[in-house]
């Protein structure tokens, strides 16, 4: 029997209004994603990533976002037909989201451990001792000390730490699906590695569906079982990521491809992506 699809998102076009009248930032996107399994979702900034993650729970402003027409189902349920009382519910306890920049994320005027603990007692209220939860989780993400930093308040916290502490906050939920959108992009290399390897660990060690939103096309390999490329809003490749990278067929993804800067390379200069070239390949 085929199992059916934790997520499906089909024809999902999504528009702004603006003074200029409307600007459709997603066109008929549609892709899938089964229990345990993670995606890839790449292109450049305005491509309209962040946008369809946004619209998975239904977290974009109404107006001036408008879903022109589509489906989201989560685990058989109609997502853009929920009340608010079962959106609350999926937020966080079904899909959880890790956003780029954890200064932002993280309220400054509250602990972590004040934060982590609202995130359980809303979402998993059969948990006895919070506190222990909290150090669970922490551990999880490797933060050394959990019981000590748990106290802490953001700013006492590095931006890897940061980034840790929501990581931790997503997984106290244990939500059946992650978005994780840009959730390295304000963290230097190396602190970007240990990221990405830890939501590999996690995800393996949890069982959860991953769903990672990219401007880097370099750091999914080994991460993401399947890769989507976004271009002005519409899906251009999808398939196995393996598959797309060695092979792509759409000039944007082979574009994307080549500007990936590589050691040994005799190239001067990094290739950019020509727009005119695109729009008439």
């Amino acid at each position: 029997m085929t199992t059916p699809n934790l997520l499906e998102v089909r024809q999902l076009s999504i528009r702004f209004r603006t003074d200029e009248g409307p600007a459709d930032a997603v066109k008929n996107v549609s892709f899938s994603l089964k229990e345990g399994a993670s995606l890839a979702i790449v292109g450049e900034s305005g491509s309209g990533k962040s946008v369809t993650a946004l619209s998975l729970t239904r977290l974009l402003p109404e107006p001036p976002a408008d879903i022109a027409h589509g489906d989201i189902v989560f685990r058989g349920e109609h997502v853009l037909e929920m009340d608010l009382e079962r959106l609350r519910a999926i937020r966080g306890g079904g899909i959880a989201y890790i956003f780029q920049e954890p200064s932002t994320s993280l309220n400054p005027v509250y602990s972590i451990r004040s934060q982590i603990a609202e995130a359980i007692r809303l979402h998993r209220p059969e948990v006895k001792d919070v506190d222990a939860e909290i150090v669970r989780c922490l551990t999880a993400v490797g933060i050394v000390n959990p019981e000590r930093r748990m106290r802490d308040y953001p700013h006492q916290l590095s931006g890897g730490m940061q980034q840790r502490a929501m990581i931790a906050m997503a997984l106290s939920c244990r939500p059946a699906l992650l978005v994780a959108d840009e959730p390295t992009t304000a963290l230097d290399v190396t602190i970007q590695a240990q990221i990405l390897n830890e939501l590999k660990r996690l995800r393996a060690e949890f069982g959860m569906a991953l769903i990672l939103i990219t401007h880097n096309i370099a750091i999914i390999g080994g991460l993401c079982d399947r890769l989507a490329v976004m271009f002005r809003g519409e899906i251009v490749e999808y398939g196995e990521t393996g598959s797309v990278l060695k092979n792509p067929q759409h000039p944007y993804t082979k574009a994307l491809i080549s500007c990936v800067p590589r050691l040994g390379s005799k190239e001067k200069r990094l290739k950019t992506i020509e727009y005119d070239w695109l729009e008439n390949a």
